[in-house]
């Protein structure tokens, strides 16, 4: 059985080296100390074990996070894994086939707020600031 403490130190490296030290912090400390097990989980089930399976490729599995917040109109949730999507080293070209997909299978208005925010990721004028 894997240590539940060892879990989420693996995790909470995964999310901040995909994420960014300051943003993870910020996220965890948002909804203070009642928010604290719900983080828990997340740091160490989401990140330090479904995260960490081999499976798929880290890019892979941030294209399959965008297809699912950008469907179920999870647009907060879809910026922060748009920010991960570029960490994991994927192109705007499979971000743009992703939300084509969304909005072909999901509907138009699943697509258009999430493809404004992954422009500011993955845009020209985007490439241009980094």
């Amino acid at each position: 059985m894997v240590d539940v403490t060892d879990l989420h130190a693996r995790g909470l490296r995964r999310r901040k080296k995909m994420f960014g030290a300051a943003d993870v912090e910020k996220r965890m400390a948002a909804a203070g100390e009642f928010g604290a097990p719900l983080q828990n989980i997340i740091n160490a089930y989401v990140y330090g074990d479904v995260w960490e399976r081999q499976g798929l490729s880290d890019a892979m599995r941030s294209l399959v996070m965008l297809a699912i917040t950008a469907a179920s109109g999870r647009t907060t949730e879809f910026r922060v894994h748009a920010r991960g999507a570029l960490a994991n080293g994927c192109t705007r070209e499979q971000v743009q086939d992703v939300l084509l997909l969304v909005a072909m299978y999901c509907g138009i208005p699943a697509a258009i707020e999430t493809n404004s925010i992954a422009a500011e990721f993955f845009g020209k004028d985007a490439a241009a600031k980094a």
